[in-house]
């Protein structure tokens, strides 16, 4: 089974959604990404931003983990109808990254991904390189995150 027999090309898939707590902003971003507004709720306020917002980094993390827990969960549901499911490898990279909108402190963000298309490598016989779109919305159905990725997939 490929993933292009799963997820038809220009089809959107929803893997989850994530609230992003106050908390876990400061969190990640005094590891990370240590900005104002995203480490102090009350200077925020006297940013552009005008509140605590989550790292655009935070917002791709979570992604990721909303995909590899909704990818794990297909694996097993294929598995139990007896179906092979696809193996899906690393990125190869990622491009036209855009934080089109803050996630503020309360958000919740449903993330999706949508099949762009795919192609067989010819330096790797068996291997398919996939071309995916990633993107969040928040609970107002506004997009604050899209990028596009490369997914390998191997027999």
């Amino acid at each position: 089974m490929k993933m292009a027999d799963l997820y038809p090309i220009g089809e959107k898939a929803d893997i989850g959604s994530h609230t992003f707590t106050a908390e876990n902003i400061v969190r990640f971003a005094s590891r990370f990404d240590p900005q104002v507004f995203h480490m102090d709720a009350e200077a925020a306020k006297n940013t552009l931003f005008g509140g605590l917002c989550a790292s655009g980094w935070h917002t791709c993390a979570v992604w990721m983990r909303t995909f590899v827990d909704y990818w794990d969960g297909e694996t097993a549901r294929l598995t139990a109808e007896g179906h092979q499911p696809p193996k899906l490898g690393p990125s190869p990279g990622f491009q036209k990254l855009q934080w089109l909108r803050p996630v503020f402190a309360g958000d919740t963000i449903s993330y999706s991904v949508t099949l762009l298309a795919t192609r067989p490598l010819a330096s790797r016989p068996g291997w398919t390189l996939n071309s995916i779109l990633c993107e969040g919305t928040n609970q107002h159905g506004t997009q604050v995150l899209r990028f596009e990725s490369g997914v390998l997939e191997f027999e």
